[in-house]
C-alpha cells in the first residue's frame, strides 16, 4: 500500500516496430528488472505496435507486464505467451467481458489487472475492480509517448485507495520527478514511465533520477 515505501518506478516500453522494441528492451536490461510493455492494435488507440505473435520470440532476463491497449485483449493474450510475462493489464473500455477476461488470465497463472482511461469513472466499475489483481489509472490519453498529464485522475486514485486499501494501484503517463510526490500522496504504489526515461538522454540515468525522486518523496524530502 502507498505510504509504506517509495513509489515503484516501472519503465514503460512503447514501440511500433519490433526492432525499436528490441532496442529499448536491451536498454532497459542495463538498469531494471521489471518493465511494462505497451501493446496497441491501431483501433483502441491510434498507434499500432508489433503483433502479439512476436512476443513469444522475446528472450530477456526481464520480467514484465503487458499493457494491452486493444479491443480484443483475450485474443491478444492467447497469442503472446512468454516465460517473462507476470501481469496482463486490459482496459475496462475494451470489447472484452471484464470478468471473463480476469478469469481467463488468472487461470493461466498470470495476474489480471484492469486499466482505466482518464475519462472513465471508477464508480461504474467498482465490483469489477474488486475482482482484479491490481488497477492501472491512465493519467494521459493512451497510445502515444509524451501526452500531457491529467491531474484530475488522481482523484480516482484517491477513491480507489479508500475503496481498496490493500490492492496495488498504479498510474501510467505524464509522470515526472516533480509530480511523483503528488502521485504517491494520492495513493499510488507504482508509476509507469515511458518517454521521460527512453526518449531523451541516457535511459539508465533518467531511471535513476526517478528512483531518487521516489525515495525523496517517501521521506518528505
Amino acid at each position: 500500500m502507498a505510504g509504506r515505501q517509495p513509489i515503484r518506478i516501472i519503465p514503460a516500453v512503447l514501440a511500433e516496430t519490433w526492432e525499436e522494441f528490441a532496442a529499448r528492451m536491451r536498454q532497459a536490461e542495463a538498469f531494471a528488472d521489471y518493465v511494462q510493455i505497451d501493446m496497441m492494435d491501431g483501433a483502441f488507440v491510434p498507434s499500432r505496435s508489433f503483433p502479439p505473435e512476436m512476443l513469444p520470440r522475446l528472450q530477456t532476463r526481464l520480467s514484465f507486464e503487458a499493457h494491452l491497449m486493444v479491443n480484443d485483449p483475450l485474443d491478444w493474450f492467447g497469442r503472446m505467451r512468454n516465460p517473462g510475462l507476470r501481469k496482463v493489464i486490459f482496459h475496462i473500455e475494451s470489447g472484452a467481458d471484464p470478468l471473463d477476461a480476469i478469469a481467463h488470465i488468472t487461470e493461466a497463472g498470470i495476474e489480471a489487472a484492469v486499466a482505466f482511461r482518464p475519462e472513465t469513472p471508477l464508480a461504474d466499475f467498482a465490483e469489477i475492480a474488486r475482482q482484479a489483481g491490481s488497477l492501472l489509472f491512465l493519467t494521459v490519453d493512451p497510445g502515444r509517448y509524451g501526452s500531457p498529464f491529467h491531474p484530475e485522475v488522481l482523484e480516482k486514485v484517491r477513491d480507489a485507495r479508500r475503496m481498496f486499501p490493500d490492492k496495488e494501484i498504479a498510474v501510467d503517463g505524464g509522470v515526472s520527478p516533480e509530480n511523483l510526490g503528488e502521485i504517491r500522496r494520492a495513493g499510488a504504489d507504482a508509476a509507469a514511465v515511458g518517454s521521460r526515461i527512453f526518449l531523451k538522454g541516457d535511459p539508465a540515468a533518467n531511471y535513476r533520477l526517478f528512483t531518487e525522486a521516489a525515495r525523496r518523496s517517501a521521506t518528505g524530502g
